[in-house]
């Protein structure tokens, strides 16, 4: 490995303050953290060990939503880091017994915690604590609005197959309308310079999509052809209180990612997905296994992009000094 963490941070003195929304990102943020994430991508997937980075931080990971891959990938990143980790989940906890939103955060803060990584069924929930707090505040996925640490390790994992994302074509694929990632994903995509076309039935399609500034098509056979990555997307079907296609079978049919549709693809493309995933609905369990899928790398690599996240978070771009060894 080349360069260290600080080579990587050495391009911009302003450090990331919180991490909300890829909305809150410019190219150069979305790039900083990405070749940060490149440089720890080692520790990430155990090939060294942990370095002492953030030896002495605590992150507070508070969870009032239903996670397991997220929460372990945050949980394991900032333990990478030599950080102590509080893990706080919503089931069981004062939340639970009717504590304030707001009292839960000046309860974090006076415990010291020196980064809150959020994740709430709430839109705006992340937001709303950064109001509350000093502390670093890093959204694990907040209601239908954002989710930017899964378009950062997404947008990682095409940049190390493909290399410069600009003019790439990525076709995203399925609920769009409730899809947190849909549009975090978008937002980092353009900010790179690739080309995004989202394919849904018009039902999961959300209404201000025409101001988005992708392409949009209802035929998942079409856009397949010159596409770099194919992502699709899980069919949230707990945010769902009516039907939006006639049956699961039907969406597999015409939108699911099935090896008929994928050998259509260029030999080069990738397939991926944020998971969990709903094999035989938005994809078969030949795809999903198949070597054109980096599904499982994604993973790995959510790891070094959140151990990324919370470095340049917590260790700042005028005060880091320790690099991986």
């Amino acid at each position: 490995m080349t360069g260290t963490v600080r080579d990587a941070t050495a391009a911009t003195d302003r450090p990331l303050r919180d991490l909300i929304s890829i909305e809150d990102l410019d190219t150069d943020d979305v790039t900083r953290i990405l070749d940060t994430a490149e440089q720890l991508l080692p520790i990430a997937d155990r090939r060294r060990n942990s370095v002492p980075t953030l030896r002495g931080r605590v992150v507070c990971n508070l969870f009032l939503e239903d996670s397991t891959r997220t929460r372990l990938s945050f949980d394991l990143a900032a333990k990478r880091l030599s950080a102590e980790v509080i893990n706080f989940s919503a089931s069981g906890s004062s939340v639970s017994k009717g504590e304030s939103f707001k009292d839960t955060a000046l309860t974090l803060d006076a415990m010291g915690v020196d980064c809150v990584v959020v994740r709430s069924r709430s839109s705006g929930a992340p937001l709303q604590l950064a109001s509350y707090l000093d502390t670093p505040i890093l959204n694990a996925g907040d209601g239908w609005h954002q989710h930017p640490t899964q378009a950062l390790l997404d947008v990682f994992t095409m940049r190390r197959h493909l290399g410069d994302l600009t003019g790439r074509r990525v076709v995203i694929v399925g609920d769009v309308l409730h899809s947190r990632v849909a549009r975090s994903e978008v937002q980092a995509l353009r900010l790179l310079g690739a080309h995004v076309t989202l394919v849904a039935p018009p039902t999961l399609l959300p209404p201000a999509v025409a101001g988005w500034g992708v392409g949009v098509a209802d035929r998942l056979d079409d856009a397949l052809v010159d596409a770099d990555v194919v992502y699709a997307l899980r069919v949230q079907r707990e945010r769902m209180h009516r039907a939006f296609f006639p049956s699961s079978r039907e969406y597999a049919r015409l939108w699911g990612l099935t090896v008929d549709r994928v050998e259509r693809m260029r030999p080069d493309a990738l397939v991926m997905h944020p998971g969990p995933m709903n094999r035989g609905v938005e994809i078969t369990g030949d795809v999903a296994d198949s070597p054109r899928a980096v599904i499982t790398e994604q993973v790995t690599n959510g790891i070094a992009v959140r151990m990324a996240c919370l470095y340049l978070l917590l260790a700042g771009a005028a005060t880091h000094t320790e690099e991986p060894r």
